[in-house]
Protein backbone atom coordinates (compact mmCIF):
# COMPACT_ATOMS: atom_id res chain seq x y z
CA UNK A 1 0.00 0.00 0.00
CA UNK A 2 1.15 3.86 -0.80
CA UNK A 3 0.32 4.42 3.12
CA UNK A 4 2.73 1.59 4.20
CA UNK A 5 5.62 2.98 1.82
CA UNK A 6 5.29 6.78 2.94
CA UNK A 7 5.71 5.51 6.30
CA UNK A 8 8.62 3.14 5.65
CA UNK A 9 10.24 5.98 3.60
CA UNK A 10 9.94 8.24 6.56
CA UNK A 11 11.35 5.64 8.73
CA UNK A 12 14.24 4.96 6.80
CA UNK A 13 15.00 8.45 6.81
CA UNK A 14 14.53 9.46 10.26
CA UNK A 15 17.11 6.81 11.04
CA UNK A 16 19.85 8.21 8.38
CA UNK A 17 19.27 11.32 10.45
CA UNK A 18 19.61 9.77 13.85
CA UNK A 19 23.23 10.44 14.42
CA UNK A 20 22.75 14.00 14.43
CA UNK A 21 20.75 14.38 17.50
CA UNK A 22 22.57 13.98 21.27
CA UNK A 23 19.00 13.34 22.81
CA UNK A 24 16.57 11.25 22.38
CA UNK A 25 14.22 13.87 22.74
CA UNK A 26 14.65 15.92 20.00
CA UNK A 27 15.29 12.99 18.01
CA UNK A 28 11.86 11.62 18.59
CA UNK A 29 10.18 14.83 18.31
CA UNK A 30 11.79 15.63 15.29
CA UNK A 31 9.60 12.83 13.27
CA UNK A 32 6.85 14.82 14.91
CA UNK A 33 7.48 17.61 13.20
CA UNK A 34 8.42 16.50 9.90
CA UNK A 35 5.04 14.62 10.18
CA UNK A 36 3.17 17.86 11.22
CA UNK A 37 5.17 19.84 8.15
CA UNK A 38 2.93 17.50 5.62
CA UNK A 39 -0.29 17.02 7.57
CA UNK A 40 -2.94 18.99 5.93
CA UNK A 41 -3.28 21.70 8.43
CA UNK A 42 -3.72 24.91 7.37
CA UNK A 43 -0.71 26.81 9.34
CA UNK A 44 2.13 24.76 10.53
CA UNK A 45 3.55 26.68 13.16
CA UNK A 46 4.64 25.22 16.67
CA UNK A 47 1.16 25.73 18.05
CA UNK A 48 -0.22 23.44 15.38
CA UNK A 49 2.47 21.23 14.49
CA UNK A 50 2.51 20.54 18.75
CA UNK A 51 -1.02 20.00 18.88
CA UNK A 52 -0.93 17.39 15.94
CA UNK A 53 1.94 15.92 17.86
CA UNK A 54 -0.42 15.38 20.73
CA UNK A 55 2.07 17.85 22.90
CA UNK A 56 -0.01 20.71 25.04
CA UNK A 57 2.41 23.27 24.49
CA UNK A 58 4.53 24.18 21.19
CA UNK A 59 7.64 24.86 23.56
CA UNK A 60 8.80 21.14 22.22
CA UNK A 61 8.75 22.49 19.13
CA UNK A 62 10.08 25.86 19.78
CA UNK A 63 13.45 24.32 21.63
CA UNK A 64 13.95 22.12 18.65
CA UNK A 65 14.15 24.74 16.38
CA UNK A 66 15.90 27.40 19.01
CA UNK A 67 18.42 25.26 21.44
CA UNK A 68 18.00 21.79 20.53
CA UNK A 69 21.50 19.82 20.45
CA UNK A 70 21.58 18.64 16.96
CA UNK A 71 23.41 19.11 13.63
CA UNK A 72 21.52 21.42 11.70
CA UNK A 73 23.90 21.36 8.46
CA UNK A 74 24.85 17.84 9.11
CA UNK A 75 20.96 16.83 8.52
CA UNK A 76 21.13 19.65 5.28
CA UNK A 77 24.14 17.02 3.94
CA UNK A 78 21.93 13.83 4.54
CA UNK A 79 19.10 15.43 2.92
CA UNK A 80 21.28 16.08 0.28
CA UNK A 81 22.84 12.55 0.18
CA UNK A 82 19.08 10.99 0.41
CA UNK A 83 17.82 12.79 -2.64
CA UNK A 84 20.73 11.60 -4.73
CA UNK A 85 20.09 8.04 -3.65
CA UNK A 86 16.44 8.06 -4.67
CA UNK A 87 16.54 11.08 -7.56
CA UNK A 88 20.14 11.22 -8.46
CA UNK A 89 21.38 10.82 -12.31
CA UNK A 90 24.54 11.63 -14.32
CA UNK A 91 22.14 13.86 -16.41
CA UNK A 92 20.90 15.77 -13.63
CA UNK A 93 20.47 19.50 -13.10
CA UNK A 94 22.24 21.63 -10.44
CA UNK A 95 19.66 25.01 -10.16
CA UNK A 96 19.98 27.92 -7.79
CA UNK A 97 17.05 30.51 -7.19
CA UNK A 98 15.69 32.31 -4.36
CA UNK A 99 12.35 32.69 -3.10
CA UNK A 100 10.46 34.96 -0.60
CA UNK A 101 9.57 35.18 3.28
CA UNK A 102 6.94 38.03 4.05
CA UNK A 103 7.40 39.05 7.47
CA UNK A 104 6.12 41.48 10.13
CA UNK A 105 8.32 43.69 12.31
CA UNK A 106 12.33 44.62 11.90
CA UNK A 107 13.62 41.33 14.59
CA UNK A 108 13.72 37.92 12.14
CA UNK A 109 17.24 37.87 10.72
CA UNK A 110 18.00 38.92 7.67
CA UNK A 111 14.65 41.03 7.48
CA UNK A 112 13.74 43.95 5.25
CA UNK A 113 12.01 45.73 3.17
CA UNK A 114 13.22 44.35 -0.27
CA UNK A 115 12.19 42.72 -3.95
CA UNK A 116 10.49 39.45 -3.92
CA UNK A 117 9.70 37.53 -6.47
CA UNK A 118 7.66 35.46 -4.78
CA UNK A 119 5.30 38.76 -4.31
CA UNK A 120 6.55 40.32 -7.48
CA UNK A 121 7.17 42.96 -5.71
CA UNK A 122 8.97 45.16 -2.75
CA UNK A 123 8.21 43.94 0.59
CA UNK A 124 8.96 43.36 4.44
CA UNK A 125 10.72 40.17 4.05
CA UNK A 126 13.40 37.85 4.30
CA UNK A 127 15.04 36.12 1.51
CA UNK A 128 16.50 32.66 1.04
CA UNK A 129 18.76 31.42 -1.89
CA UNK A 130 18.56 27.68 -2.44
CA UNK A 131 20.01 24.86 -5.14
CA UNK A 132 17.88 21.98 -6.26
CA UNK A 133 18.55 18.52 -7.54
CA UNK A 134 16.48 17.58 -10.72
CA UNK A 135 16.74 14.83 -12.56
CA UNK A 136 14.43 12.24 -15.05
CA UNK A 137 13.37 10.77 -11.45
CA UNK A 138 12.38 13.76 -9.72
CA UNK A 139 13.29 16.98 -8.20
CA UNK A 140 13.98 18.29 -4.50
CA UNK A 141 15.73 20.97 -2.95
CA UNK A 142 19.45 20.23 -1.57
CA UNK A 143 20.90 23.16 -0.06
CA UNK A 144 19.60 27.05 1.53
CA UNK A 145 21.53 29.78 2.93
CA UNK A 146 19.43 33.04 4.02
CA UNK A 147 20.43 36.33 2.68
CA UNK A 148 21.81 39.05 5.12
CA UNK A 149 21.46 42.62 3.53
CA UNK A 150 23.90 45.31 4.89
CA UNK A 151 21.85 46.52 6.72
CA UNK A 152 22.06 43.67 8.93
CA UNK A 153 25.97 42.62 8.03
CA UNK A 154 27.07 46.38 8.79
CA UNK A 155 25.12 45.79 12.38
CA UNK A 156 26.40 43.27 14.87
CA UNK A 157 24.55 43.68 17.55
CA UNK A 158 21.29 43.60 15.58
CA UNK A 159 23.01 40.55 14.27
CA UNK A 160 24.28 39.28 17.38
CA UNK A 161 20.23 39.65 18.60
CA UNK A 162 18.80 37.33 16.20
CA UNK A 163 21.24 34.93 17.05
CA UNK A 164 23.45 35.48 13.52
CA UNK A 165 27.70 34.25 14.36
CA UNK A 166 29.86 37.44 14.02
CA UNK A 167 32.36 35.35 11.45
CA UNK A 168 28.89 35.68 9.17
CA UNK A 169 29.08 38.73 6.67
CA UNK A 170 27.69 39.95 3.68
CA UNK A 171 27.55 37.90 0.60
CA UNK A 172 25.60 37.85 -2.61
CA UNK A 173 23.10 35.48 -3.68
CA UNK A 174 25.76 34.93 -6.66
CA UNK A 175 28.27 34.18 -4.00
CA UNK A 176 25.62 32.01 -1.61
CA UNK A 177 25.04 30.05 -4.57
CA UNK A 178 28.36 29.47 -5.53
CA UNK A 179 29.21 28.33 -1.84
CA UNK A 180 26.47 25.62 -2.01
CA UNK A 181 27.60 24.72 -5.69
CA UNK A 182 31.12 24.05 -3.71
CA UNK A 183 29.45 21.57 -1.39
CA UNK A 184 27.59 19.42 -4.13
CA UNK A 185 30.49 19.56 -6.03
CA UNK A 186 32.77 18.57 -3.04
CA UNK A 187 30.15 15.85 -2.19
CA UNK A 188 29.97 14.32 -5.58
CA UNK A 189 26.90 14.98 -6.57
CA UNK A 190 25.70 13.33 -9.89
CA UNK A 191 24.91 16.18 -12.76
CA UNK A 192 25.46 17.50 -16.15
CA UNK A 193 24.47 21.14 -15.99
CA UNK A 194 23.73 24.54 -13.70
CA UNK A 195 21.20 26.89 -14.36
CA UNK A 196 19.54 29.98 -12.91
CA UNK A 197 18.11 32.75 -13.45
CA UNK A 198 19.91 36.63 -14.18
CA UNK A 199 20.57 37.68 -10.97
CA UNK A 200 22.82 34.62 -10.87
CA UNK A 201 23.61 35.01 -14.65
CA UNK A 202 24.85 38.72 -14.97
CA UNK A 203 27.61 37.70 -11.74
CA UNK A 204 30.62 37.53 -14.61
CA UNK A 205 32.48 35.98 -11.40
CA UNK A 206 30.04 33.44 -11.21
CA UNK A 207 30.25 32.23 -14.76
CA UNK A 208 34.14 32.84 -14.32
CA UNK A 209 34.06 30.21 -11.33
CA UNK A 210 32.16 27.35 -13.04
CA UNK A 211 34.12 27.88 -16.06
CA UNK A 212 37.24 26.86 -14.09
CA UNK A 213 35.62 23.92 -12.51
CA UNK A 214 34.22 23.05 -15.93
CA UNK A 215 30.88 23.07 -15.08
CA UNK A 216 28.54 23.49 -18.07
CA UNK A 217 26.01 25.70 -17.44
CA UNK A 218 23.11 28.07 -19.45
CA UNK A 219 22.48 30.94 -17.07
CA UNK A 220 20.01 33.65 -18.04
CA UNK A 221 21.24 37.60 -18.75
CA UNK A 222 19.69 40.89 -18.88
CA UNK A 223 19.25 42.11 -22.67
CA UNK A 224 21.86 44.80 -21.75
CA UNK A 225 24.68 42.64 -20.63
CA UNK A 226 27.35 42.44 -22.88
CA UNK A 227 29.30 39.68 -24.26
CA UNK A 228 32.68 39.25 -26.61
CA UNK A 229 31.75 38.04 -29.68
CA UNK A 230 33.71 35.75 -32.12
CA UNK A 231 35.79 38.67 -33.49
CA UNK A 232 36.55 39.80 -30.12
CA UNK A 233 34.35 42.98 -30.29
CA UNK A 234 31.76 43.74 -26.71
CA UNK A 235 27.99 43.72 -27.94
CA UNK A 236 24.65 43.68 -25.50
CA UNK A 237 23.23 40.60 -26.05
CA UNK A 238 20.00 41.91 -27.03
CA UNK A 239 21.77 43.57 -30.29
CA UNK A 240 23.64 40.24 -30.88
CA UNK A 241 20.54 38.24 -31.13
CA UNK A 242 18.77 41.01 -33.18
CA UNK A 243 21.11 40.62 -35.33
CA UNK A 244 19.87 36.84 -36.53
CA UNK A 245 17.89 36.38 -39.25
CA UNK A 246 14.77 34.92 -39.15
CA UNK A 247 16.38 31.40 -40.11
CA UNK A 248 17.72 31.12 -37.26
CA UNK A 249 14.72 30.30 -34.90
CA UNK A 250 13.70 26.87 -34.23
CA UNK A 251 10.34 26.00 -32.47
CA UNK A 252 11.07 23.98 -29.39
CA UNK A 253 9.04 21.99 -26.61
CA UNK A 254 10.72 22.15 -23.24
CA UNK A 255 8.64 20.14 -21.50
CA UNK A 256 5.34 20.96 -19.67
CA UNK A 257 4.68 23.66 -17.30
CA UNK A 258 1.97 24.85 -15.09
CA UNK A 259 -0.21 25.76 -17.93
CA UNK A 260 0.67 23.07 -20.68
CA UNK A 261 3.67 22.76 -23.34
CA UNK A 262 6.22 25.18 -23.16
CA UNK A 263 6.83 26.20 -26.33
CA UNK A 264 8.98 29.19 -27.57
CA UNK A 265 11.23 29.74 -30.54
CA UNK A 266 14.99 29.61 -30.04
CA UNK A 267 17.91 30.46 -31.40
CA UNK A 268 21.49 30.58 -31.07
CA UNK A 269 25.04 32.25 -32.15
CA UNK A 270 28.99 31.31 -31.29
CA UNK A 271 30.29 33.95 -28.72
CA UNK A 272 34.66 34.23 -27.75
CA UNK A 273 37.23 34.17 -29.45
CA UNK A 274 38.70 31.03 -28.00
CA UNK A 275 37.06 27.50 -26.81
CA UNK A 276 38.94 25.13 -24.98
CA UNK A 277 39.35 21.83 -26.18
CA UNK A 278 35.96 19.76 -26.22
CA UNK A 279 34.10 23.02 -24.82
CA UNK A 280 31.74 25.57 -26.27
CA UNK A 281 30.48 29.20 -25.94
CA UNK A 282 27.13 30.05 -26.96
CA UNK A 283 24.48 32.98 -26.70
CA UNK A 284 21.34 31.56 -26.58
CA UNK A 285 17.82 33.10 -27.06
CA UNK A 286 13.92 32.12 -26.12
CA UNK A 287 11.37 34.14 -27.93
CA UNK A 288 7.80 34.20 -26.94
CA UNK A 289 5.37 32.35 -29.39
CA UNK A 290 2.51 34.88 -28.88
CA UNK A 291 4.48 38.12 -28.08
CA UNK A 292 7.96 38.20 -30.41
CA UNK A 293 9.13 41.44 -28.59
CA UNK A 294 9.07 39.35 -25.26
CA UNK A 295 12.69 37.60 -25.60
CA UNK A 296 14.91 35.81 -22.51
CA UNK A 297 18.97 35.86 -22.88
CA UNK A 298 20.95 33.43 -21.46
CA UNK A 299 25.17 32.43 -21.57
CA UNK A 300 25.96 28.82 -22.26
CA UNK A 301 28.91 27.21 -21.38
CA UNK A 302 29.41 23.01 -22.11
CA UNK A 303 30.17 20.86 -24.78
CA UNK A 304 31.17 21.62 -27.99
CA UNK A 305 28.76 19.30 -29.68
CA UNK A 306 25.48 20.54 -27.97
CA UNK A 307 22.67 21.48 -29.84
CA UNK A 308 20.11 23.98 -29.94
CA UNK A 309 17.71 21.48 -28.16
CA UNK A 310 20.10 20.49 -25.36
CA UNK A 311 20.43 24.34 -24.27
CA UNK A 312 17.24 24.62 -24.57
CA UNK A 313 15.92 21.70 -22.60
CA UNK A 314 18.79 22.95 -20.10
CA UNK A 315 17.08 26.71 -19.93
CA UNK A 316 13.70 25.22 -19.57
CA UNK A 317 14.82 22.97 -16.98
CA UNK A 318 14.79 26.27 -14.22
CA UNK A 319 11.03 25.55 -13.76
CA UNK A 320 11.31 22.70 -11.21
CA UNK A 321 12.76 24.95 -8.97
CA UNK A 322 9.70 26.85 -9.10
CA UNK A 323 8.02 23.90 -8.65
CA UNK A 324 10.29 22.95 -5.87
CA UNK A 325 9.44 26.15 -4.10
CA UNK A 326 5.67 25.81 -4.85
CA UNK A 327 5.37 22.16 -3.28
CA UNK A 328 7.27 23.09 -0.26
CA UNK A 329 5.38 25.98 0.54
CA UNK A 330 2.31 24.53 -0.14
CA UNK A 331 2.81 20.52 1.02
CA UNK A 332 5.82 21.16 3.28
CA UNK A 333 5.59 24.05 5.76
CA UNK A 334 8.08 26.07 3.42
CA UNK A 335 7.09 29.35 4.72
CA UNK A 336 4.63 28.45 8.19
CA UNK A 337 7.23 29.63 10.69
CA UNK A 338 7.47 32.01 13.08
CA UNK A 339 11.28 31.50 14.14
CA UNK A 340 13.09 34.46 14.28
CA UNK A 341 16.91 33.70 14.46
CA UNK A 342 19.61 32.37 12.53
CA UNK A 343 19.63 29.39 14.13
CA UNK A 344 15.53 28.83 13.96
CA UNK A 345 15.62 29.54 10.27
CA UNK A 346 17.83 27.13 8.87
CA UNK A 347 16.62 24.32 11.68
CA UNK A 348 12.82 24.70 10.41
CA UNK A 349 14.06 25.22 6.40
CA UNK A 350 16.21 22.30 6.24
CA UNK A 351 13.03 19.82 7.94
CA UNK A 352 11.13 21.03 5.08
CA UNK A 353 13.90 20.24 2.55
CA UNK A 354 13.87 17.12 4.15
CA UNK A 355 10.04 17.01 4.03
CA UNK A 356 10.19 17.76 0.10
CA UNK A 357 12.96 15.20 -0.37
CA UNK A 358 10.44 12.11 1.50
CA UNK A 359 8.00 13.37 -0.67
CA UNK A 360 9.59 12.73 -3.57
CA UNK A 361 11.53 10.19 -3.10
CA UNK A 362 7.79 8.38 -2.18
CA UNK A 363 6.58 9.69 -4.91
CA UNK A 364 9.28 7.60 -7.35
CA UNK A 365 9.57 4.70 -5.37
CA UNK A 366 5.79 4.42 -5.82
CA UNK A 367 6.00 5.35 -9.74
CA UNK A 368 8.51 2.20 -9.52
CA UNK A 369 6.11 0.23 -7.68
CA UNK A 370 8.96 -0.59 -5.37
CA UNK A 371 7.44 -2.34 -1.88
CA UNK A 372 7.82 -0.26 1.62
CA UNK A 373 10.28 -3.10 2.78
CA UNK A 374 12.71 -2.15 0.19
CA UNK A 375 13.72 1.05 2.38
CA UNK A 376 17.28 1.07 3.70
CA UNK A 377 18.50 3.38 6.06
Amino acid sequence: MVVDLVVAELDGLHERIAGRFARSEPRARVREYVSGLVAGLERKNGWTLAEHAGEVSPDGMQRLLRRADWDVDGVRDDVRDYVVERLGDRQGVLIGDETGFIKKGVRSAGVQRQYSGTAGRTENCQIGTFLAYASVHGHALIDRELYLPTSWTEDRDRCRAAGIPDEVGFATKPRQLMTMLARAFDAGVPFSWVTADEAYGQAQYLRDWLEDHDAWHVLALRCKDTLTTTDGAQQRADELIASLPGRSWRRLSVGAGAHGPRDYDWARLPIRTTWRPGRGHWLLARRSISDPTEIAYYVCYGPRRSTLLDLAWIAGSRWHIEECFQQAKNEAGLDHYQARTWRAWYAHITLSMLALAWLAATKTRAEKGEPAQATQA
